[in-house]
């Protein structure tokens, strides 16, 4: 098998099929061995907290005061903020992109918008069928909430996609296993 064969494995993601009736999954309060995270440096641990948890949608796992916070929304999104002395002045080239479903888009952009209205910008549509909310948070992290968009095999997106060897997901769920 090369290795740009590509294979369904979605059951191990939360995040659910792309689709005008997608729901979103509860917040997720298990504890596991994070597979991967982001490390957010704060001035200001309580300011922080409030714009990721009211504007974001991250609620608090737990915390060690003055030092450390740890969100999380689904499973494997995790954030820790931490404390710290001072903070770059603009937001870095690199960004952290967390999942959702379309129908939180609206909801995320005018939360996000109230707490720090030049704060936002999009949503926009994406070459590889998503809609992307690029936020600058108070700690000028740039952060893209991402919502998959419904597949439509007859658009760009679908071609876009398709020319990299990625195609719609076959009618047997659960296939996670590679085959040669």
């Amino acid at each position: 098998m090369s290795d740009n064969t590509y294979y369904n494995a979605f059951e191990i993601s939360p995040v659910p099929t792309p689709g005008p009736d997608a729901v979103p999954p509860e917040p997720f309060h298990g504890i596991y061995g994070m597979p991967a995270f982001v490390n957010i440096p704060t001035t200001d641990l309580a300011a922080s907290v409030e714009f990721w948890t009211r504007g974001l949608g991250f609620f608090e796992l737990f915390s060690i005061p003055g030092t450390l916070v740890h969100l999380r929304r689904w499973a494997f999104q995790d954030v820790l903020l931490v404390a710290a002395e001072s903070v770059p002045d603009q937001p870095p080239a690199m960004s952290f992109s967390f999942s959702g479903v379309l129908s939180e888009v609206d909801s995320l952009v005018a939360a996000c918008r109230a707490l720090r209205p030049d704060a936002v910008e999009g949503p926009r549509d994406t070459p590889w069928n998503t809609r992307d909310v690029e936020v600058v948070t108070p700690e000028n992290a740039r952060i893209v909430f991402t919502a998959a968009k419904p597949f439509d095999p007859d658009t760009q997106e679908a071609r876009n996609l398709e020319a990299i060897g990625i195609t719609p997901p076959g009618e047997t769920p659960g296939d996670n296993e590679r085959h040669a």
